[in-house]
């Protein structure tokens, strides 16, 4: 994406603390028996935006993430049981692919493929019929909307990503590998607290280790905090730990067992109030 990331409201306003957020979420992971419980909550939600835009909706992966991002921006500073995520995801998917211009989906054509994923790939998790319809995920586009105060423009590591791995010269040997690890940060809060260019050069780091590329005198050359790259790195790898003992049909129904009840947007089956009330 051109523009200046330093400049942006990404930057500005949407780089997040760790402990603001768990500040916010304090009451939401009350509801769970851990902070663990929450996290695979969210690892849910956002394969489950994956799945719906790129296997239903053919969308680029650009589209999906930023979807992803706006997901957990919103439950950065609301509870679950605000907005059901069963419709905050496809409402977070239809903003989405406006703002990255790839051609916009249309609420109608959400609601059936939504309602078609349900019914092939997440019956047994979501037991009832999808009834968000066309007109409910337009009226959480504004609750979304205003939650973000319009701040749309979400940067990626991809760009950053492509150009360092250019610059290496390991186009084939990095790149699929690193851009796996890019999309996998996207399963937790790395993408809310750090620049995209840290992910992309940590994802590249990762990578190296993993096929053994020597990568230490690139890395010298670009005067990076290498203590921000173990960082990050940790929180992935701790990622990766939680996320093996994911065990989706047998940890999902009991998570959205205790997840607390959407008061906005309504809920499966009942009128959906107006933003403005």
């Amino acid at each position: 994406m051109a523009g200046n990331f330093w400049e942006s409201s990404h930057f500005k306003e949407w780089l997040l603390d760790k402990q603001e957020i768990e500040v916010w979420r304090q009451k939401d992971v009350s509801y769970f028996s851990s902070s663990e419980d929450y996290q695979k909550l969210m690892i849910f939600f956002a394969n489950f935006i994956q799945t719906l835009g790129g296997e239903q909706l053919k969308l680029r992966q650009q589209v999906i993430s930023t979807a992803i991002i706006y997901f957990r921006r919103f439950y950065s500073r609301h509870s679950l049981g605000d907005v059901d995520p069963f419709l905050l995801g496809p409402t977070c998917l239809y903003l989405a692919s406006k703002v990255e211009e790839c051609g916009v989906v249309q609420p109608g054509t959400l609601y059936i493929r939504c309602k078609s994923l349900i019914r092939q790939k997440y019956q047994s998790i979501y037991n009832q019929d999808y009834s968000y319809k066309a007109q409910l995920i337009m009226e959480c586009e504004f609750l979304l909307l205003e939650m973000l105060d319009c701040c749309l423009i979400v940067y990626h590591p991809y760009r950053p990503l492509t150009q360092y791995v250019t610059d290496l010269g390991q186009e084939d040997i990095l790149l699929p590998t690193a851009w796996k690890i890019v999309n996998d940060t996207y399963r937790s809060d790395i993408c809310m607290l750090y620049p995209p260019y840290l992910i992309a050069l940590v994802a590249i780091h990762m990578a190296a280790v993993v096929h053994k590329k020597d990568v230490k005198a690139w890395f010298a050359e670009l005067s990076i905090d290498m203590n921000k790259i173990i960082e990050i790195t940790n929180l992935i790898l701790d990622l990766y730990k939680m996320w093996k003992s994911y065990d989706e049909a047998k940890d999902v129904p009991e998570l959205l067992a205790k997840m607390p009840k959407p008061t906005k947007c309504g809920s499966p089956g009942e009128p959906t109030p107006s933003p403005n009330k």
